[in-house]
């Protein structure tokens, strides 16, 4: 049986106007960057070909400042909500990445509202998509060690964990490729209420698993 199957899947509205800025994008936006991506995707297995239904928080690593744009060519399909950090956020474009959608943020000390409106965003079906490094990295700092907060937002939601790798572009114009993996549920694995030890394995387990994307991608 397929994971949507075992959770009580809860769709989020196709449009509203809540969402009119980032709706308005998607749709003007999706065939000329789908032109330009092209994408390529690769699956880890038969079951991460299914669609991502219902809340899920969609994790990926983070080498370009326009990873955004590709995660959502490579899930075209869903609205994303970035959770965005509170240097960008509070900067010029902090008000239209808010109307976008995008969540603040604040990387050294993550607030229980902060925390709240990711949770509820999960439960009302939304996607909520992150970037666990923090900030973009490149070489050896590209597996930096991934934090747990990640884990924290999906055990208070019951959504799945959706891992995706990136490969980085060679070229603005070259072709886009992912490897998007299985959805992983914290709690399935570790129960409703796992202490810190099981949130660390967490972490590690769904490092591991970009780890394994990465390696698909060559």
């Amino acid at each position: 049986m397929s994971w949507m199957k075992k959770q009580k899947v809860k769709k989020a509205a196709l449009f509203s106007p809540k969402n009119f800025v980032i709706d308005f994008i998607r749709v003007t936006g999706a065939v000329p960057t789908l032109l330009w991506l092209r994408p390529k995707k690769k699956y880890a297995s038969q079951r991460a070909k299914e669609k991502i239904r219902g809340g899920a928080l969609i994790i990926a690593n983070h080498t370009d400042f326009l990873d955004p744009i590709y995660l959502m060519a490579a899930v075209w399909y869903r609205r994303h909500h970035f959770i965005s950090s509170e240097e960008i956020m509070d900067s010029r474009a902090g008000g239209f990445l808010r109307a976008c959608g995008c969540i603040k943020i604040d990387r050294n000390n993550v607030t229980i509202n902060t925390l709240r409106e990711i949770t509820d965003r999960l439960k009302n079906g939304e996607v909520v998509s992150m970037f666990p490094q923090g900030r973009i990295s490149a070489g050896k700092d590209e597996d930096a060690k991934f934090k747990s907060g990640m884990v924290l937002m999906a055990i208070r939601s019951g959504a799945p964990i959706v891992p995706i790798y990136v490969k980085p572009k060679k070229s603005f114009w070259s072709r886009l490729n992912v490897v998007i993996g299985e959805p992983v549920s914290v709690t399935e694995l570790y129960g409703e209420r796992p202490g810190f030890a099981e949130i660390d394995a967490a972490a590690k387990l769904l490092y591991e698993r970009e780890k394994e994307l990465k390696g698909l991608s060559d």
